[in-house]
């Protein structure tokens, strides 16, 4: 009988542990910020990008990367996308003079927005 009970205890505390692991699965969404510009227009970089926190960022060059340019259809550079788990949730556009105006602290509390929907 006490075998048992010591049975259903290491099998309840296996099972807790599985399903926290299965909840912060869910919980570490993946927030990607990715840059799409050309060579051409390295001047108009977005140098804050790397300053923003809890994501990760990609850099993508149209011009070396065409497939991607066509896929997310790119048609001003700089052009930002914020991903998450793979889906486009928000796009930034440079002006006609090719200067992005979105800012790092919009683009932050877009991030910290998307974390939070999480909880």
């Amino acid at each position: 009988m006490e075998n048992t009970k010591t049975t259903w205890k290491v099998f309840s505390i296996y099972l807790l542990i599985v399903l926290f692991v299965m909840w912060a699965g869910t919980v570490s969404a993946q927030i990607v910020v990715t840059e799409f510009n050309a060579e051409w227009n390295n001047a108009n970089q977005v140098e804050w990008l790397v300053k923003l926190s809890d994501c990760d960022i990609a850099k993508v060059d149209i011009t070396k990367e065409i497939k991607l340019q066509q896929k997310h259809k790119i048609v001003i550079v700089p052009t930002i996308i914020i991903f998450k788990d793979g889906e486009e949730i928000k796009r930034f556009q440079a002006d006609l003079s090719f200067k992005m105006l979105a800012t790092r602290k919009e683009l932050q509390n877009i991030i910290n927005e998307q974390i939070m929907s999480d909880f």
